[in-house]
């Protein structure tokens, strides 16, 4: 399958990580908590922690304090479709591609639940045919990027389709939690809320999937995931998310470049997801990279934080408009379960722009 067009979306506000502490340190529901833990936000909001800024779906960042269930669901419910639509909006402008030709569509998301779905919203916002093929996948946190691209391709292979629309979409402001717990603390200083989306085709074009692999391991199921507390989601995120994360990369990333007989040096271009800055170092270090292979991932966490499962889609839109070396790309994302998942794709140059007429 071939990759035709690939479009982002964040909410229009942006806020520097040193606004949120300064909101921060006159909010009521900040001094409810222990010294140790505002302590602990203000190290991570003003530290040197990869990120500079994150796009929040709020109209003040005094908003984020709210916390009721109704209010994190009423920020989903808002925000979330069309933040989705507006990222398929512009894949499919990419694409050159019409909202009738859609015969399937993928969404992803982990921060909110609808029934229906967000299918049925993207349906009505981007007037797409009502026999489209409508898949919501949900529950898979940051990794969910390439199980929806893998959804997708099965929807080209099995059932028809020409084109699919694979949408990702996170209202991490939506599930914001406070309490003492540093795994929650620091979630909320670490996540953006955005959107990403993809056509994919079986039309020729300059990014073709060539393989990939994925790997899950639920004996690690508690070191990273959501849990329901008090009527919201509450982020259970623990120190050995960076070491894990790592180390199955590593795995899945083996498994893919040993069937193709490549070395990680013909890797050209390294689309990963990143978790926080303490992921992408792990990374590095684990698979002894250097800095370039980080770069676009760096770039991304830098000015929108972990956008969670929409993130490689950012990434990788970054490094094909900001003109990445082509060849062999290697993309992956994981999260929750603990999952990894990872594919390999193949890059051609950019067509050269016409030059000016006198």
């Amino acid at each position: 399958m071939f990759i035709a067009g690939i479009g982002t979306a964040t909410p229009p506000t942006r806020y520097l990580q040193t606004e949120c502490w300064e909101t921060a340190t006159i909010a009521p529901a900040i001094q409810l908590l222990t010294p140790r833990s505002r302590a602990l936000l203000k190290k991570v909001l003003l530290g040197n922690n990869g990120i500079e800024s994150r796009h929040l779906a709020l109209n003040s960042l005094s908003e984020a304090f709210d916390c009721s269930p109704d209010a994190l669901h009423a920020r989903f419910v808002k925000h979330a479709p069309v933040l989705a639509s507006r990222a398929a909006e512009n894949a499919l402008r990419e694409a050159q591609c019409d909202v009738s030709e859609i015969d399937g569509l993928v969404v992803s998301t982990c921060t909110g639940y609808l029934c229906p779905g967000l299918t049925s919203y993207v349906v009505e916002l981007l007037g797409l045919r009502s026999d489209v093929i409508a898949l919501d996948l949900v529950g898979q946190g940051c990794g969910a990027a390439l199980p929806n691209l893998r959804t997708g391709a099965a929807l080209l292979e099995g059932a028809g389709c020409e084109n699919v629309l694979c949408v990702c979409v996170e209202v991490c402001s939506a599930a914001f939690y406070l309490d003492d717990d540093p795994g929650v603390l620091i979630s909320a200083c670490l996540f953006g809320d955005g959107a990403g989306a993809v056509i994919i085709s079986r039309e020729s074009a300059r990014v073709e999937w060539i393989d990939c692999e994925s790997l899950i391991d639920p004996t690690t199921r508690d070191l990273l995931r959501f849990e329901q507390k008090g009527g919201r989601l509450r982020n259970i995120l623990t120190p050995q998310v960076p070491g894990l994360a790592a180390k199955y990369a590593e795995h899945v990333l083996t498994q893919v470049l040993d069937r193709h007989a490549l070395t990680r040096n013909q890797i050209a271009t390294w689309i990963w997801h990143a978790g926080g800055r303490d992921v992408l170092n792990a990374l590095q270090e684990q698979l002894r990279l250097d800095q370039t292979a980080m770069r676009w991932s760096v770039g991304v966490l830098r000015e929108l934080g972990n956008v969670s499962s929409s993130f490689v889609f950012h990434v990788l839109d970054r490094a094909l408009r900001e003109g990445a070396p082509a060849g062999h790309w290697w993309m992956s994302s994981f999260g929750a379960g603990f999952s990894c998942h990872g594919a390999l794709l193949k890059v051609t140059p950019a067509a050269p722009k016409p030059s000016g007429g006198g």
